[in-house]
């Protein structure tokens, strides 16, 4: 078992994770399955309570603190998706050779910019300068703060 805790963006949630090893009909059906993983997440969004539960199946062989760390990263990757998608609507673009690449680019360069000119809601930030070239323009001017790392 291993759990997590974090406070940030208004939520306030606790992760466990528990895993067991796949019986065999698991392991036959599944080659390679190693282990049944349920993560249960629990806490608050807004001040309002949640919960929700998830299963997976895995052959990864290691520690459940390491196996809620990758389960967390995964979902770290998919909100990153989701912002791009519901925000800049890119699921729904059908670019052609480069030019995938080249709006994909655009579109990291312009959500970076949003975050360093302090917006915390994406649309919000969208909102404000979409048609402002003065404030676009101030944005990719402004310098970013040294990181301590």
């Amino acid at each position: 078992m291993a759990t997590d805790h974090e406070i940030s963006h208004g939520r306030d949630i606790t992760w466990t994770l528990r895993a067991k090893q796949a019986p065999e009909h698991i392991r036959e059906s599944w080659v390679g399955t190693s282990w049944i993983v349920e993560v249960a997440a629990n806490g608050t969004r807004d001040s309002k309570p949640f919960q929700a539960t998830h299963l997976f199946l895995s052959s990864l062989r290691t520690t459940p603190e390491a196996l809620l760390q990758l389960v967390r990263d995964r979902w770290s990757i998919e909100g990153w998706h989701w912002i791009r998608d519901t925000q800049l609507h890119e699921d729904a673009h059908r670019y052609r050779g480069n030019g995938a690449g080249a709006m994909a680019t655009l579109h990291t360069a312009a959500l970076n910019l949003l975050r360093l000119a302090g917006f915390q809601s994406i649309r919000a930030g969208m909102q404000a300068v979409m048609h402002d070239i003065t404030a676009l323009l101030a944005m990719a001017r402004r310098q970013p703060e040294p990181n301590p790392c």
